[in-house]
């Protein structure tokens, strides 16, 4: 699974002098908050030597992405399934690009959460209003009564829209920016987060195979609400992390904002209007249409927006050309390992064998390993590029990740072939899963990273929202992709993407001295201007 980065930072608006909160200490007579006075209070350290705080934001995300992840490991099942098994029936192709359609809306509005805590509401209550918003998404799914079914999905994915971004951010709030545990903070988040995806698809698989689907949402729905328990019990602990907007609007900010909007929802009435027209009426396809064409315009319009702004200068926009390749192995790498809920769920459905060491377990039960071997092979991985130091350099491991990647998939091609009309050993697909996971350790650590560094500084506050956008483009491909090879075989379909995703981690390959050099050419122009300022 994809980890959430911290965002960078932020300036943060001046707030008048107040009493203490909970969680704050006293520092040479003034309040601050806990992090920047670490190790003057007790509670301090007290959680593995960090604030409480953190264990907070560590159990609402345990539990967040627990009902994420059990949800998403039954979704497909769910959709595709006969009426007379609680399912709604969709075809596989149509179920698959619902799952696709669903995970790309999930990152885009991830975008719009983000924004919405930067410059509205703060980080607190986005959180907040994600979990309420999730957790009633949840309860409709478990309503055994397919008009709620959709509602669901939609709930869960606006709520997680709002909570994805901005508690992770929350982390980072805790703490000074000097202050040396950051990282480490970070890692027993993130610990919390593949805790919360190892068991999710375990559990919430078992529940339906006893309970049917119904069942196995409403434990993704008691998950939820573990989430806003701990979040809601444990808010005086955060000090005044995610209180408030950091960049507040303006008045001079609302007109801008009224024209944006309304180019928005212009440009979403004109996705609807050609997806009705492509699929002949509205119908489902019409709107994973819609939503798909609109997902693949969001980064086309922000690397337009970028280019031409007169805030970027010559040596960002050298920076930024360099981008491009990279944002495009990205999106290609998240459209193969999206997947894990969509065709490779339909793969472990029906082509898989389900006993393993004589146990019978759930298809579900793959989405474990990529969390499980997140956990084994990330400490090996970070020790690894600590250390190379700067070596390979960005561009050479974005080509190793998506290599990684398309291999997965060539891999499963030739096991599918091999087996035929009969089912692939269960190992298969654990190893697909492994081979997908090292390329993500390859390629997301340095993602976020890489996208702070080269965006322009006007638009640097964007920049984890630059990098959903990438995840969400390539599920949107994948909604197109599935929708169109409905007749084609598993074989032919892993096959012909993998080796498509071969050829592209081979151009980036070629390329990658090419985007090294233009990185370079211009932080050293960068450098040069701003010495000039100076």
């Amino acid at each position: 699974m994809s980890a959430p980065d911290e965002p960078p930072g932020r300036p943060r608006r001046r707030v008048e002098p107040r009493d203490p909160a909970p969680g704050d200490a006293r520092l040479d007579g003034r309040s601050v908050r806990v992090g920047e006075a670490h190790g003057v209070v007790p509670r301090d350290r007290a959680f593995f030597g960090h604030p409480l705080g953190l264990m907070t934001l560590f159990g609402t995300e345990l539990w967040e992405r627990f009902s994420y992840y059990g949800m998403r490991a039954i979704l497909l099942y769910f959709l595709t399934d006969t009426i007379a098994n609680d399912g709604l029936g969709l075809a596989d192709d149509l179920g698959n690009a619902v799952v696709a359609v669903y995970g790309a809306s999930v990152y885009l509005l991830s975008v719009i959460g983000g924004w919405l805590a930067d410059r509205v509401i703060g980080a607190r209550r986005s959180v907040l209003y994600g979990g309420v918003v999730i957790a009633a998404g949840h309860v409709s799914l478990a309503v055994p009564d397919s008009r709620f079914s959709y509602l669901g999905i939609v709930l869960v994915a606006l709520g997680t829209g709002l909570l994805k971004p901005n508690v992770s951010s929350m982390v980072g709030e805790l703490y000074s920016r000097d202050d040396p545990r950051r990282d480490s903070a970070f890692s027993i988040f993130y610990m919390g987060i593949n805790i919360g995806s190892l068991l999710a698809p375990i559990l919430v698989g078992v529940a339906r195979e006893i309970g049917g689907y119904h069942a196995g949402f409403a434990v993704a729905a008691v998950g939820m609400a573990i989430a806003l328990v701990f979040f809601v019990a444990g808010r005086g602990l955060l000090g005044g992390a995610g209180d408030e907007a950091p960049n507040p609007l303006t008045a001079a900010d609302r007109g801008p904002l009224v024209r944006l909007v309304g180019a928005v929802l212009v440009g979403c009435l004109v996705a609807v209007g050609v997806a009705a027209a492509v699929s002949g009426g509205f119908t489902t396809t019409t709107f994973i249409d819609a939503l798909s064409y609109i997902a693949l315009a969001a980064p086309v319009a922000t690397f337009w927006l970028m280019f031409r702004s007169p805030k970027v200068t010559h040596a960002e926009r050298t920076r930024l050309r360099a981008y491009i390749p990279l944002f495009v192995a990205a999106m290609l790498f998240w459209m193969i390992f999206e997947q894990a809920a969509s065709t490779l769920s339909e793969y472990a459905r029906d082509h898989t064998e389900l006993t393993i060491l004589g146990v019978e377990v759930s298809p579900a039960f793959f989405q474990s390993v990529n969390p499980a071997a997140i956990i084994v092979l990330a400490p090996v991985f970070a020790w690894l590029w600590v250390r190379l130091e700067d070596r390979p350099p960005t561009a050479v491991k974005f080509a190793i990740g998506l290599t990684f990647a398309a291999l997965s998939f060539l891999f499963l091609a030739g096991a599918s072939a091999i087996a035929g009309d009969g089912r692939t050993p269960w190992w298969v697909l654990v190893l697909v899963y492994v081979i997908q996971t090292v390329g993500e350790l390859c390629l997301s650590p340095v993602g976020l990273a890489a996208t702070t560094l080269l965006a322009p500084r006007a638009f640097r506050g964007q920049a984890m929202a630059l990098w959903f956008l990438a995840t969400s483009a390539g599920n949107a491909i994948t909604a197109q992709v599935v929708q169109a090879t409905s007749d084609v075989g598993p074989t032919a379909y892993f096959g012909w993407i993998g080796a498509v995703a071969l050829v592209f981690a081979g151009g980036m390959f070629a390329i990658a001295p090419w985007v090294t050099r233009h990185i370079r050419e211009g932080s050293r122009e960068e450098d040069a201007e701003d010495a000039t300022v100076l």
